[in-house]
């Protein structure tokens, strides 16, 4: 029979504060999502202010003092209405103003049925006074893009201003339909045929279908429609002017030797279009300035833009790490609401702001610690890879994340989150915090070096070696043996793969 009694316990437990939530969930952000959670937390929380350009915490707790001291100690109800009143008499001195304006420049009650608003009214020019400003002297509509325009309105736009009989209308439409993305038709004209013959209950001939498929392929960009890779380059060549050097080797080239050409054969080519290896080389330039993509051309895709977090640069002989100061706004607690908050006060309200101080508080504490660890990390980061700053990729030196978190006293999760999505600025370019750290390879003298010095080694082999004889995987691992990197014929194709450079046998070029 079970009888209730009363055990005492001893154990450990990790217990994980509201503060510490908020301080963990914050360092894992990006730059773009803590941008969001500080406009969110500006937007809901009423204590919490972001400080203009310019302005200090200092000039507003002047003002503030200045203020308090001139009304005294009021109530909130007494000080929500005199803001009040000073918002009204404000307005009032506006309307008052707007009064003591020129008569002439009022509104007659009757305009003349034949007048234009510009006989009567002086319109000032965009950029004038009075009239929209300039903005540092730009252009007001330079960076003002309209709606991104994917390739299937581009086309439909042009086939609207195509005159055609209603029957190839709706053909056309329908191949357009069929084109992807990269501008290739991803539909066979038979089962076209077959679609079209079923809707319109007539029996459509091929040849018509195809004659309309000829006039889709004339619309820009020229190429969309094709069906293979040939006839998509044999369109483009048929808009060439017909003086064009090389013009009819090159059609004949993509009509009939294009595998040759992805295989690289140029022996072939060279017996088959009766040209010396000058001459080949010209016409190859000329069908490489071809798009074979035309549907790139025409792309509803923004550019995605990279904030860095930090910037490095070097300063009197030392590498200096600052925080951007571009990427969140100063946030302080607003002095003048923190003041309404009474200690001894339990009513609802005063719950309420008395809560809402503490969240904004801890906001702004949480926000401090990210920013102190980020540039702790960054920091670290520089100390260990100034050879990468100084020399290259080839300098870089192997490093893991246990390495810093050893170095900081930090748990290794943590250097995990602040280096995910995070971005450094450096004299050698923008790069994610998670680049400076990989793997390593064992060296001859019994050193390290790393997978990203071992693929910058290979890229400059590769980009050093002859046109007409290029190196083999093996051929690149016994140099870098000899260079005392040990690595395999694996590993060298491996990285070689993970840099989209071309095996040996299709990276050969004309001499």
């Amino acid at each position: 029979m079970l009888k209730p009694s009363v055990q005492l316990r001893l154990g450990q437990s990790l217990t994980m504060t509201p503060q510490l939530q908020q301080a963990i969930r914050l360092l894992q952000l990006s730059t773009l999502e803590l941008q969001t959670q500080i406009q969110e937390t500006l937007e809901t929380n009423p204590m919490l202010e972001a400080l203009e350009a310019g302005e200090t915490e200092g000039e507003q707790e002047q003002s503030l003092d200045a203020e308090e001291h001139e009304h005294g100690n009021e109530t909130i109800a007494e000080t929500v209405a005199r803001t009040a009143e000073q918002t009204r008499s404000e307005a009032e001195t506006s309307v008052e103003d707007l009064d003591d304006r020129p008569r002439g420049e009022d509104i007659p009650e009757d305009l003349p049925v034949d007048s234009n608003w510009d006989d009567i009214y002086d319109v000032a020019p965009l950029g004038a006074t009075g009239g929209m400003p300039e903005q540092d002297g730009r252009d007001l509509f330079e960076n003002q893009s309209g709606a991104d325009e994917s390739l299937h309105e581009h086309l439909m736009w042009q086939l609207n201003l195509t005159p055609m009989s209603p029957e190839d209308r709706v053909i056309a439409m329908t191949l357009v339909d069929a084109i992807n993305e990269d501008g290739y038709l991803s539909e066979s004209l038979e089962s076209i045929q077959a679609s079209l013959s079923a809707d319109m209950e007539i029996e459509l001939p091929l040849e018509e279908i195809e004659a309309v498929l000829h006039l889709v392929q004339q619309l820009d960009p020229v190429g969309s429609g094709a069906r293979d890779l040939s006839e998509c380059l044999l369109i483009q060549l048929q808009h060439l002017p017909e003086d064009t050097p090389w013009l009819d080797k090159a059609r004949e080239l993509v009509r009939s030797h294009l595998d040759s050409l992805g295989a690289r054969d140029y022996r072939q080519l060279l017996r088959a279009l009766k040209v010396n290896e000058a001459e080949l080389q010209e016409i190859i330039g000329l069908i490489q300035g071809l798009n074979p993509r035309p549907g790139s051309l025409v792309s509803n895709i923004n550019p995605e833009y990279v904030i860095p977090d930090v910037f490095v640069r070097k300063h009197q002989g030392r590498w200096v790490v600052e925080l951007n100061p571009d990427i969140a706004p100063r946030l302080r607690v607003n002095p003048l609401y923190a003041s309404f908050v009474r200690r001894a006060d339990t009513s609802q309200d005063n719950v309420y702001m008395r809560n809402q101080l503490q969240e904004a508080r801890w906001f702004i504490k949480s926000l401090q610690s990210r920013n102190e660890t980020l540039l702790r990390v960054a920091t670290a980061i520089v100390e260990q890879q100034r050879g990468f700053l100084e020399h290259g990729e080839e300098a870089m030196k192997p490093l893991v994340l246990r390495d810093i978190a050893e170095q900081l006293d930090m748990h290794e999760s943590t250097i995990s989150r602040v280096t995910t999505q995070k971005y450094m600025h450096t004299p050698r370019g923008i790069f994610e915090f998670k680049y400076f750290f990989s793997s390593h390879v064992g060296t001859a003298d019994g050193g390290e070096c790393s997978a990203t010095a071992i693929r910058a080694m290979i890229k400059k082999l590769i980009a050093e070696e002859p046109q007409g004889k290029p190196m083999s995987d093996s051929k690149i691992a016994s140099i870098l043996v000899e260079r005392g990197i040990h690595v395999a014929r694996r590993t060298v194709a491996k990285y070689r793969e993970a840099m989209s450079i071309p095996p040996s046998n299709e990276r050969k070029r004309l001499v």
